[in-house]
């Protein structure tokens, strides 16, 4: 047994920005050291997705997890023992022998998300290099500072339903630092804020920290993040522009047609793309994520051909899924992928779903979840893996603080900042 080699592998429920359980990882190395992680939670969630594993009953609403809990002390810490952290990939290969399924079925996605990560921050402070360098070490890239992409107004799975579509995010595309960028994104929120006010709407926050104003059509959420923009002393479409998750998977009905309900009207796949279409014509708008379904593979296509001159993000189309992504590749879907780690699992398997992206020309988006913890992990992979962008939620709230202000602490590396170079298409 090395210095390195894990000794001992313990897990405990803790809670995340909603007061919901998660799971955290804690391991101890045969040097006495220690490093811990927690698993964060979706409220959004893709079918894709690696599997939460919840206790159910009436305990926490069946949102326990002291099931995974166990699986991390028993099985996986029983599998892993005496294994060196500096074997990322060995590791979670054998957690996934372990499980035996495809989407982590048997002992949770959170609980190996939970034991792999914490296992990358371990092999970090054992080489005393931040966390940041050894996520650059793994993807064999470059590290760099993200652009931001910021949510600004809420609705969706986020805000009870609040508006339709989920997210509308400022983009500082003409910042000249990460630094700039996190203070024009500060301006930008807080003239949302007074804007609302004025208009006699709510400033109560969403899950990630967003207003959500509960607007009946998208065309008033972008006119109000115009004008906040301008608010702000910024250019729209030159400082400041805007991304928009649609989180089209969560409208569609049991007839395939997307529903509005806030407007009360349904959609067909056609005409989908062609409101978006106007949308980007209208305003400054340079990314648009899950601009249609999970499963609507066949217009998918169409809808890269009418709109790829902006930024189409998969989400619940790739859940951070080396096969979604390759078969989005093969089949000219989309032109970036939004990675989350918890869709898949396994910090070896993200690093794949990047790769595999990457190598295609496509743009990726480092993503947080509507439900987080304090943990900072998802700066320095951003960082680490020269994501190009990060997608953390608003800034309010000290589980998205405490990404926003690794970045501010990592910034000061004088690492590579990169602007809008990282958005698509590339």
């Amino acid at each position: 047994m090395t210095a390195t080699s894990i000794a001992k592998v313990h897990a405990r429920q803790i809670l995340d920005s909603r007061g919901r359980p998660t799971l955290e990882a804690e391991l101890t190395l045969a040097n006495g050291m220690t490093a811990r992680a927690s698993a964060p939670s979706g409220a959004s969630t893709g079918k894709a997705e690696a599997i939460e594993l919840r206790d159910g009953g009436e305990a926490w609403g069946g949102r326990g997890v002291t099931h995974a809990v166990a699986n991390v002390r028993g099985a996986i810490a029983q599998a892993v023992a005496g294994m060196d952290v500096l074997d990322q990939a060995g590791i979670d290969k054998r957690m996934r022998e372990l499980d035996g399924t495809q989407n982590w079925a048997k002992l949770g996605g959170n609980a190996v998300l939970g034991v792999s990560l914490a296992v990358a921050r371990a092999a970090a402070a054992a080489q005393q290099q931040p966390l940041y360098a050894r996520f650059a070490e793994l993807s064999g890239a470059s590290p760099t500072m993200p652009m931001p992409m910021v949510n600004i107004l809420s609705g969706g799975l986020h805000a009870g339903r609040g508006m339709d579509v989920q997210d509308f995010l400022f983009v500082p595309i003409n910042a000249g630092s990460y630094s700039e960028a996190l203070e024009w994104t500060c301006r930008v929120r807080d003239s949302a804020a007074i804007l609302c006010e004025r208009m006699g709407l709510p400033t109560l926050l969403a899950d990630e920290g967003g207003l959500s104003p509960g607007f009946e059509k998208p065309e008033q959420a972008l006119e109000l993040m115009v004008r906040a923009f301008e608010l702000a002393g910024l250019s729209p479409g030159h400082d400041g522009a805007i991304a928009i998750d649609v989180a089209s998977s969560s409208l569609v009905d049991g007839a395939g047609l997307y529903q509005f309900a806030r407007q009360g009207m349904a959609m067909t796949s056609s005409e989908m793309i062609e409101m978006q279409a106007r949308w980007i014509d209208a305003f400054p708008i340079v990314s648009i994520e899950d601009g249609l379904g999970e499963d609507d593979w066949e217009a998918w296509p169409e809808l890269t051909r009418r709109l790829g001159r902006t930024q189409l993000l998969g989400d619940d189309l790739f859940a951070t899924q080396p096969a979604r992504i390759q078969r989005g590749i093969e089949a000219g879907i989309a032109n970036a992928a939004l990675i989350k780690v918890n869709q898949n699992g396994t910090v070896t398997g993200t690093l794949e779903s990047i790769r595999i992206a990457r190598a295609a020309g496509y743009a990726t988006v480092i993503s947080a979840r509507s439900g987080e913890t304090e943990d900072d992990f998802l700066a320095d992979l951003a960082v680490g893996v020269a994501g190009g962008q990060i997608k953390i939620g608003s800034t309010r709230n000290s589980e998205r603080q405490a990404k926003y202000n690794q970045l501010l602490r990592i910034e000061e590396a004088g690492l590579a900042w990169a602007g809008r170079s990282g958005l698509a298409p590339l």
